[in-house]
């Protein structure tokens, strides 16, 4: 497979269908021929208004959603896999090291502290791993603080109160959640970072912290494909905007 060099995540004539079974197998096309490219430190915004597929677009790169038709690009470590046909083993793979998702919504395991979540998360990343540059004879105990420090500046960035850090996320007000979910998904360097409405539930103060968190990724060369609805947001973050009503199907 071949792309640009300046690419990290190219789809080409995507296509993307629902089969509505409880309506006797009813077929929606939700978006059909999708190609456009993300280069490492852009970001790009997918526009247009709610039910043009933007969400159902980030899950097919993410793995999430079949694609029906066309490929999904992403380079990790120099080599280029196709989501769309590649194996179940091979997208957690990317998930683990190349892929970043960032929902509206947190999912975690009962009972887990905020804290642990987000650190968790750090772990991940190649900056907090045994291969990572000069880390090769740290301990595992020295790799665990490291990572809990970027935990904790994080979430201290993003304005939760540190008396909630030690408690699970599922008693947290909706916004709280939403800034545990954008700190994991920034806590390890990922080289493509997908942002599915991220700052839907956030106020001004916490807003900003997300476009702070935006421009730094890009500056070390993370690609962005994101949704903002946010008019003020997107004017600050996006490199350019891609309409994806251009992508819908039309009876």
């Amino acid at each position: 497979m071949t792309a640009p060099t300046s690419d990290v995540l190219r789809l080409e004539g995507v296509a993307k269908t629902f089969t509505m079974h409880l309506r006797g197998g009813a077929v929606l096309s939700v978006v059909r021929d999708v190609t456009l490219a993300v280069r490492s430190g852009e970001c790009v915004v997918l526009g247009g208004p709610s039910g043009a597929g933007k969400s159902s677009i980030l899950k097919m790169i993410f793995g999430n959603y079949r694609v029906d038709a066309g490929s999904i690009l992403a380079l990790s470590q120099g080599t280029w896999t196709d989501v769309a046909t590649a194996s179940p083993r091979r997208i957690l793979a990317l998930r683990r090291g190349t892929l970043g998702y960032v929902s509206q919504f947190l999912r975690t395991i009962p009972r887990v502290a905020a804290i642990d979540i987000v650190t968790n998360a750090a772990l991940q990343g190649s900056e907090f791993t045994p291969t990572a540059a000069g880390d090769a004879e740290q301990s595992a105990d020295d790799r665990l603080e490291r990572a809990r420090q970027h935990a904790e500046t994080l979430l201290g960035r993003l304005n939760l109160p540190k008396r909630l850090w030690h408690l699970p996320p599922a008693t947290f007000s909706g916004g709280e959640q939403q800034r545990v979910n954008i700190a994991c998904g920034f806590a390890a360097s990922r080289s493509i970072l997908l942002l599915d409405e991220p700052t839907a539930s956030l106020d001004a103060e916490n807003r900003a912290a997300v476009v702070d968190l935006v421009h730094e990724s890009r500056s070390r060369g993370a690609a962005i494909l994101g949704i903002f609805h946010d008019e003020d947001v997107r004017r600050r973050v996006a490199n350019r905007i891609v309409d994806v009503t251009q992508f819908q199907v039309r009876e």
